[in-house]
């Protein structure tokens, strides 16, 4: 797969259909999809990322699964660690205990975190500095505000903003949103895309050629 240091290419150059990333990343136990872009600092852990999504710069993702056309904006971080806040101490003492040489780990605690994933849908936009809270699910097409805090479920073609995260309003009606939604474009090949592309630029002309009756 490319991979280019902190000062190259530029956002014009062109992506391929291998992941493209940017040094320095840190990719654990994780899956990237075709056309996805890795934007330096950001750190990808046991998730996947799946095709034509792009992370911009210090994104973290844990234990998520992105979707297809997702648009992470700088310093937004995907479920992130919670702490087990019900014990006497919630330090990592607890439950990382090799490491201060005080006993066995305790792997119950990451056990919890891996059933409690992040679950964002296709053509997502997750504003700069956003923090998607673990367990959430964020449906297709919506969009988090920067700086938010997601703790709750988003609905398909929301727009979502503030601590913690409340409903906006919404991107389309929701028979439009219903139309958008039925076409599944996320699923079509590269070459349909690219057949379509002036389509996706008009939402009228879209629904008119591509929504089902």
């Amino acid at each position: 797969m490319p991979y280019f240091d902190s000062y190259g290419p530029d956002r014009s150059s062109n992506l391929g259909p291998e992941p493209t990333l940017y040094d320095p990343v840190s990719i654990t136990d994780s899956e990237l999809g075709a056309w996805t872009e890795i934007r330096r600092g950001s750190q990808i852990r046991h998730s996947v990322v799946d095709d034509y999504t792009y992370l911009m710069e210090r994104v973290q993702v844990d234990y998520t699964t992105v979707g297809k056309f997702g648009s992470i904006a700088s310093d937004a971080r995907l479920g992130p660690t919670n702490h087990p806040v019900e014990r006497p101490s919630a330090h990592h003492f607890t439950y990382r205990s090799e490491r201060y040489d005080l006993g066995e780990e305790d792997d119950s605690i990451f056990e919890r975190r891996a059933g409690q994933r992040v679950k964002i849908g296709h053509d997502v936009w997750i504003g700069h500095g956003a923090i998607v809270l673990p367990g959430v699910t964020v449906g297709n097409g919506a969009v988090v505000g920067a700086g938010a805090v997601v703790a709750d479920d988003v609905d398909p073609y929301t727009v979502v903003a503030g601590v913690p995260a409340e409903r906006v309003r919404r991107r389309f009606s929701t028979e439009t949103a219903a139309q958008i939604e039925a076409t599944e474009w996320w699923e079509w090949s590269h070459g349909m895309l690219a057949e379509r592309l002036e389509a996706f630029r008009d939402l009228e002309t879209f629904l008119n050629r591509y929504a089902p009756d």
